[in-house]
C-alpha cells in the first residue's frame, strides 16, 4: 500500500469519526436534557374560562381562578394584567408555589358598560412564560327607575 492511500485512508477516518462525533451526544448531555424538560415548572389553570351568564348592569361580578403548579420546581407568579380597565385581578404577589401547591387569582368585573363581554387575563409567571384566562358573560340594561306602584294593592288593605 502506498504512502498516498494510507493518508487517504487516515484522512477519511478522521473525517468520519469527527462527523459521527457532532451527530452523538454524551450520557451526560442527553441527561441534563431530559432533566430540564422533566423539571420545568408548569402551571394548570383549572379552567381556562368562566361565563357570568346575564348579570344585571351596574352590579359588579367576581370569580377565583385556580391556578396550580403542576411542575417539579418553585414557580412564581409575577404578574396578572388585565384586557382593559374594567377587569381588576387580584392574586399573592410574593408568594412562590411549591410543586403541587395551588392558589387563586380573583378576577372582578365592574359591569358598566351593556352588552356581551368577553375580557382576557394574561398571568405572567416565572418572568417569560404566559397562560390566557378568560372571562365572559353579557352585562342586561338595568330599568331607569324602580317599578311603578300597584294600585290593586291599596284596593286590599281598603
Amino acid at each position: 500500500m502506498s504512502l498516498n492511500k494510507v493518508i487517504l485512508f487516515f484522512a477519511l477516518g478522521l473525517i468520519s469519526f469527527a462527523s459521527n462525533a457532532q451527530e452523538q451526544k454524551t450520557p451526560e448531555a442527553i441527561a441534563q436534557a431530559q432533566v430540564a424538560v422533566v423539571t420545568a415548572p408548569s402551571l394548570l389553570v383549572k379552567e381556562e374560562t368562566y361565563d357570568f351568564g346575564k348579570i344585571p348592569q351596574g352590579k359588579p361580578v367576581h370569580h377565583s381562578f385556580t391556578v396550580q403548579n403542576t411542575g417539579n420546581t418553585p414557580l412564581k407568579i409575577s404578574n396578572v394584567v388585565a384586557s382593559c380597565g374594567c377587569t381588576t385581578p387580584e392574586w399573592e404577589k410574593d408568594a412562590s408555589l411549591a410543586p403541587g401547591a395551588s392558589t387563586q387569582i380573583n378576577v372582578g368585573y365592574n359591569a358598566a358598560a351593556e352588552g356581551a363581554f368577553h375580557k382576557n387575563i394574561t398571568i405572567t409567571y416565572n418572568d417569560n412564560q404566559t397562560k390566557i384566562i378568560n372571562i365572559i358573560g353579557e352585562v342586561w340594561k338595568a330599568p331607569a327607575s324602580s317599578a311603578p306602584e300597584n294600585q290593586a294593592l291599596n284596593d286590599l288593605k281598603d
